[in-house]
Formats: C-alpha cells, structure tokens, sequence
C-alpha cells in the first residue's frame, strides 16, 4: 500500500505521533525512513484539514530535536563500544568507512556537521550518537541541534504542504512524485556519501601500508 495511502487511514493524532516517532528514532540512530514519512505527512496535510501543517511540524521539530538529543547522550555514554555495537547491528549503515567519513566530517566542520547533516540522509543517522562519542560540548550541539531541526522538519513540512497546495489540481501524481523525489534524493546522497568513504578508506589503508626499506646491495672490491 502506498505511504500516503495508509496515512489516510489513521486519525490526524496518529499522524503526528507517528511523524514524530519515527524521526525521532531516526534522528537517535536507528535507521528508518523519517523524510519519506514526513513528506507523505505535509502532502497529506494539504489534501485533509483534519491534519494541521503547524502541528505536523511542531512534532516532526520536536521529534528530530529530542531524538537527536538522546542520540547524544546515548553516544557519550556509549563511546567507541557503541559504534562497534551499531557496526554490527546495521553493517550498511554504520561501516567502519562510513563511521570513519562521518569522523573527518565533525573533525573538519565542528557544529556545522550536525546542523548541515540534518539534509543528509546518511549523517542524520550518524549526527546524535557521534557528536556524543566525539565529546562535542553540549551547547555547541544543542544549538546546531535546535536550528538545524527546525530548519529542516519544519522547512521541510512547509514547503511541501504549500506546494501541495498550490497544485492541488495534480495532487495525487504530486503525491507520487513527492515520495520518488525524496526517495531518489535520499538514495543520491547516501551513495555519494558511500563512494566518498569508500575512496577515503581504500586512502587510509594505502598510506597505512610499511614501506619497505631497500636492501643494501653488496658492492664487490
């Protein structure tokens, strides 16, 4: 059945409860599809008014801010085990290349990779629990948490709810649209992301190798 379609069946809290779960477990760490959901929600909105758009965004904010909060406390206390932990549990996600791509990352941009990786399928995954094994302090994560989920579940619930709106007339192929859209989006950038960590691993391995010293050659009288 299709994402919208099952949306309809379930009342307006549900809607909200479910938006906010589901991004907020996303945002803690656990893989899930937490965009396709909130733009099949806000799609949704513009079609039924018993779905308020500013309720919608209010907990798919509040959902992508708490998740991410917990994620970091998670990650602080976790450590280094934790990531082994995740490793394991979601190999695809939480690979040694990508873990180690999602590092250099938070290395080179500080705060800013937690508020950019809001728009980043693969680091809004990494952001919570990571900012917290890497020690971030808290009130540079906090603010970049806050801003950045703000900007991005309520940009996000915002833009599709109006658009929505405005092409009323092609609601039902937008509908469609909107879901590949974010899908392929979704799906460019975690391959991109992979692609760079894999090239960044394959890097690290190179320049880790010993070089060996040359043989001192015996030179005859």
């Amino acid at each position: 059945m299709h994402v919208q379609e099952w949306l309809e069946t379930i009342p307006a809290v549900a809607v909200y409860a479910l938006v906010g779960v589901v991004i907020g477990l996303e945002s803690l760490g656990i893989p899930l599809p937490g965009e396709i959901v909130l733009v099949s929600s806000a799609l949704l909105a513009s079609q039924h008014g018993d779905i308020d758009p500013y309720v919608l965004g209010a907990c798919a904010t509040a959902g992508a801010i708490i998740g991410d909060s917990i994620g970091y406390a998670i990650g602080r206390k976790g450590g280094r085990p934790l990531l082994a932990w995740l490793g394991r549990k979601f190999p695809k996600h939480f690979s040694e290349a990508n873990i180690g791509l999602a590092e250099r990352s938070f290395e080179k941009w500080g705060m800013w990779a937690v508020f950019f990786g809001r728009f980043v399928a693969l680091l809004r995954i990494f952001a919570g629990p990571l900012a917290g094994v890497l020690k971030m302090p808290y009130w540079k994560f906090a603010v970049a948490n806050v801003f950045g989920g703000i900007l991005w579940a309520g940009g996000t619930t915002a833009v599709i709810y109006s658009v929505g709106v405005v092409a009323e007339a092609w609601l039902k192929r937008f509908s469609w649209l909107g879901l590949v859209l974010a899908v392929a989006i979704g799906l460019a950038s975690m391959l991109i992301l992979k692609n760079r960590a894999k090239k960044a691993a394959a890097k690290a391995e190179t320049s880790a190798e010993p070089v060996a010293e040359p043989v001192p050659v015996a030179v005859a009288d």
